[in-house]
């Protein structure tokens, strides 16, 4: 009986959203059926923080944030299909009904709260040698087709149906769009450097509904093309002008450099890409793994600080999502990592803590999803989370790297790709100080925001 109340409200909620797409210029009648459907969430929702976080965002629309024009934006331009496999596979599927399942495996015998978000790489293959790329000294490995449906099947079982694809570039991958139709209860995140998206996969994107592009730029087209390759920046631009013209909800990752920080910081770089129609907006900060780690490449400490200030104003300004990697702490009750919200399978199989902790202890083709994710790796870093009292400083790279060093080198741990101990290692000093450095920043941002009371304007 509970299981068929709850696919009734799913249904409900379904029916209530695919009426609301028609009616976002009715103001009465779209905040009656919002608040319809939020609360409809909170009956299907079992687990406390998730219906707070629905009760903070239903607040939020009624005090016209600039999030309601978020939600009117993906409700009214994106092609119908897409639009409504996109709200059944992550608001409800993921969000809810995921919840209630991650929840009841918690219980069982050896369970845990499973992660919300698993990171994929199902190639390593790329034809672009991007400057400081993370993931450019992994082996050109591939993960067989078979062994990613079994992952998959797997974290849906645990109750994960949100699934971040990297790599490489995914969609090199000739048989990527049949994961995506096997697996169609599932929302699937895409970071792709959008130089093979033509007309045809915008096609694709919309037939399988269950696609969000992130396409990745550097700042305007002198800082892409340097860093990506000279013609980069307009295909990038004529992919975003195919995904919005199809209708496809996609949206933008940037990496902050030194180099670029002063262009992705200003209010017109972040307006010109809502007008090519990006809805989401993934930031991230270089980190020295990869490819030629340089420290000289990672943003100083005051411009790291100048952007979680740009981020902090763009939210309360701008109708984007946008999502921080290292920002969003406080957010999420501090670092990701370790399966405690996420956690990356490359391409060789190796299950490791993030995508930029290039270490692990467990390989997908040897062992079970739920094994590797309560092995005593993960369960170390999940014990030492958040790694710091200040939610802006909980990153065991940049932030703690005493931490970071401990569970690299811990008993059993490896290297996944040679030279990936250099920022534990030959780095490590000038990661201490990067840490200190940002440290007092952090501090006092913290106190400004949230203990206002006890830190002097500076």
């Amino acid at each position: 009986m509970h299981s068929s109340n709850q696919r009734l409200r799913v249904f409900s909620a379904n029916l209530l959203m695919a009426i609301l797409a028609h009616l976002t210029h009715n103001e009465k009648i779209f905040k009656f059926t919002y608040r319809s459907i939020a609360k409809l969430a909170e009956e299907i929702a079992q687990k406390d923080y998730y219906i707070e976080k629905i009760r903070w965002i239903r607040d939020l629309f009624d005090q016209d944030h600039p999030s309601v024009n978020i939600a009117k934006r993906l409700l009214r331009y994106p092609n119908p299909h897409h639009r409504k496999t996109i709200i059944q596979n992550f608001f409800f599927n993921e969000m809810l009904v995921g919840t209630n399942k991650r929840k009841a495996f918690e219980q069982t015998p050896g369970g845990f709260y499973p992660p919300g978000m698993l990171v994929i790489s199902p190639t390593m293959r790329c034809n672009l040698r991007c400057t400081g790329c993370y993931a450019g000294s992994y082996s050109r490995d591939e993960l067989s087709f078979e062994t990613i449906n079994r992952v998959l099947d797997e974290a849906k079982e645990m109750g994960t149906y949100f699934i971040t694809v990297s790599g490489g570039e995914p969609f090199f991958r000739k048989d990527i769009f049949e994961v995506f139709k096997r697996h169609n209860d599932a929302a699937f995140l895409v970071f792709t450097h959008g130089g093979l998206i033509d007309e045809k996969m915008a096609d694709k994107i919309i037939s399988v509904g269950n696609v969000v592009p992130a396409i990745s730029i550097e700042g305007f087209r002198d800082h892409t093309d340097h860093r990506r390759g000279a013609g980069h920046f307009d295909r990038v631009m004529r992919a975003m002008d195919m995904l919005r013209e199809a209708g496809v909800i996609f949206g933008y990752s940037v990496t902050q450099t030194r180099e670029n920080s002063d262009v992705i910081t200003r209010d017109d770089f972040v307006d010109f890409l809502r007008e090519k129609g990006c809805l989401l907006g993934f930031h991230f900060m270089y980190v020295p793994v990869g490819r030629d780690p340089d420290l000289n490449y990672m943003p100083t400490a005051s411009q790291r600080d100048q952007f979680r200030a740009c981020l902090h104003r763009w939210r309360n300004t701008k109708d984007i999502l946008f999502l921080d990697f290292w920002n969003d702490g406080p957010v999420i009750g501090g670092c990701m990592s370790g399966a405690r919200k996420y956690f990356h399978i490359n391409a060789r199989g190796d299950v490791e803590p993030c995508v930029f902790c290039h270490f692990a202890t467990h390989n997908i083709h040897k062992c079970s999803l739920k094994e590797a994710l309560g092995s005593p790796l993960f369960r170390a870093i999940r014990k030492q989370q958040p790694f710091h009292e200040n939610l802006l400083r909980v990153c065991m790279l940049v932030d703690n790297p005493s931490a970071g060093r401990a569970l690299a080198f811990s008993e059993g741990a490896y290297f996944t790709h040679d030279g990936a101990e250099a920022i534990f290692t030959r780095l490590a000093e000038d990661m201490d100080k990067f840490a200190e450095d940002y440290g007092s920043f952090a501090d006092c941002a913290w106190e400004k925001l949230y203990r206002p009371t006890t830190c002097a304007e500076s």
